[in-house]
């Protein structure tokens, strides 16, 4: 099995500024994954640009990805022909209206061994206790709080058998799948492998970010090997199952409901930058043909439900379409920033967008907080004192990350609801503002994220009971000092020179 360990340094891509220093100046061939990742991968995004490619071979297409493990699989001219070379099945994966307008109609056709369809029926499982799917303030498993609030890197079960699924914990959300509006926020420590076992999650697409260990991720569409310091999305409906190359592994997982994930529009930056769309790599088809039994769990109103079958759910041979599962490794966003004075708005470091019902107003983004130059000058450089509408959900992948009123360590969540204030303490203010900072670079061998939503979140009973939660220490604040006082004689001054009745506009 592919291990992240044969690396001769495991740490090789966290100690990285840019993805751009392994391509070593154009000294040596280019490549587009991770020296150790095993899988052949197609480059390119399902809403741009996207390819064809038949084994090693690709092709630029401007309609759909194409792929095939055998040569000639695919109709061409039709979908759904009488007979499908080698007695294949085809089955289509519809995953919007059919009506839907053609730059935002997504579904895939996929030609396998055996239909999904072949199953031996459903039967409900227990609920998990840790997980959560009903957001509304009405549930008396959620809890509302104003309160800035973390928590300590979850556990990972060092006894029993938790494998991906069983090891999902949800930490907060909004809203509710049977509504197709909303999100919910996870994190998951397993310890052993998905055995003969499947995943449909068919409430929404799951944004899975590994903070501890690889994972080796087996789709209907080809298998993908997501390390830390990448993010791999994988859609609604899509089996999937998860192996742990590395052993136990922790992670986070932004799941969304009625929306799909994209690219954000870059406006005045142009056609370049943030996340580009030639980065995000899909899975090659690879199929599994054998008759033995396997388990396919459904995911369905956040209820469980199991189903049997005597085949193997990745018996597809070809596919074409562009609802299709891809990963993105962070370390190749290209950050923009000022280059002159005073911050721009986090919106610039988002990678993935979902859209929401209000059209000025995203459901939830994916951020990124990585290596990137700091230069701005006569600016206060460090996050100012804000509110803001969003809610914040972050996490540490790797490194250190400055920002945080207290402990934040790799695996840990700190959670910031909408319009409560934050900022950094007076010591922090008192250096930003009494020296000039350097030209410098910031977060090295770091990657932080924020799952950031409109929608106002509410914390489960899992998150709110844990003993891994704690609350931000508001006594760092005490200490800001008021300095607006010790200028009391010149402000003085200045008001009794100012005519009287003239307003100051």
């Amino acid at each position: 099995m592919p291990s992240t360990y044969s690396l001769s340094d495991p740490q090789e891509y966290q100690k990285i500024f840019h993805w751009a220093e392994t391509q070593k100046d154009a000294t040596i061939p280019s490549f587009s994954t991770r020296r150790n990742d095993p899988y052949e991968v197609s480059s390119s995004y399902h809403s741009h640009t996207l390819a064809v490619h038949t084994n090693h071979h690709i092709v630029p297409s401007r309609i759909c990805f194409i792929s095939e493990a055998i040569p000639g699989t695919i109709p061409h001219g039709q979908n759904n022909p009488r007979n499908v070379r080698f007695g294949l099945y085809a089955e289509q994966m519809t995953a919007t209206a059919f009506i839907a307008p053609r730059h935002c109609n997504k579904k895939a056709w996929l030609y396998r061994a055996r239909p999904a369809v072949a199953h031996h029926g459903f039967i409900g499982l227990p609920d998990n206790k840790d997980t959560e799917s009903n957001f509304l303030p009405l549930n008396p498993r959620i809890h509302v709080s104003p309160t800035q609030l973390a928590w300590h890197p979850f556990d990972i079960p060092e006894t029993g058998e938790v494998d991906f699924i069983s090891g999902l914990k949800t930490v907060a959300g909004s809203g509710d799948p049977t509504l197709r509006e909303g999100l919910a926020t996870h994190v998951y420590t397993a310890n052993r492998n998905m055995k003969k076992k499947a995943f449909v999650n068919s409430d929404g697409e799951f944004l899975i970010v590994p903070q501890q260990g690889a994972l080796d991720i087996q789709t209907e569409f080809g298998p993908l090997f997501v390390q830390p310091g990448e993010l791999v999305v994988i859609q609604r409906g899509i089996r999937f199952s998860v192996q742990l190359p590395d052993g136990p592994s922790r992670g986070y997982i932004l799941e969304v409901w009625g929306t799909q994930f994209e690219l954000p529009e870059l406006g005045p930056l142009g056609s370049n930058g943030l996340a580009n769309a030639r980065d995000f790599l899909s899975p090659v088809a690879r199929h599994e043909i054998a008759q033995e039994p396997w388990e396919i769990i459904y995911k369905l109103g956040g209820k469980y439900f199991k189903s049997t079958q005597n085949h193997s759910p990745y018996d597809v041979v070809a596919w074409h379409g562009n609802y299709v599962p891809y990963k993105y490794d962070l370390t190749k966003f290209v950050n923009v920033g000022s280059i002159s004075v005073d911050h721009i708005d986090p919106s610039i470091f988002c990678i993935l967008t979902a859209k929401s019902r209000d059209p000025t107003a995203p459901l939830a983004d994916f951020l990124t907080f990585s290596p990137r130059w700091d230069v701005a000058s006569h600016t206060y450089r460090p996050p100012y004192y804000h509110r803001n509408a969003a809610s914040e959900l972050m996490g540490l992948i790797y490194g250190d990350y400055g920002g945080r009123s207290d402990a934040f360590k790799p695996g840990s969540v700190s959670f910031e609801c909408g319009m409560v204030p934050h900022g950094v303490a007076y010591e922090e203010f008192k250096e930003a503002t009494e020296n000039v900072p350097s030209v410098m670079q910031i977060f090295k061998a770091s990657i932080a994220f924020m799952f950031e939503s409109s929608r106002p979140f509410t914390i489960t009973d899992y998150a709110w009971n844990s003993e891994k939660r704690h609350e931000h220490e508001p006594r760092m604040w005490d200490n800001l000092v008021d300095n607006f006082s010790k200028h009391a004689k010149e402000v003085e001054e200045i008001l009794a020179k100012k005519p009287k009745g003239l307003a100051i506009s």
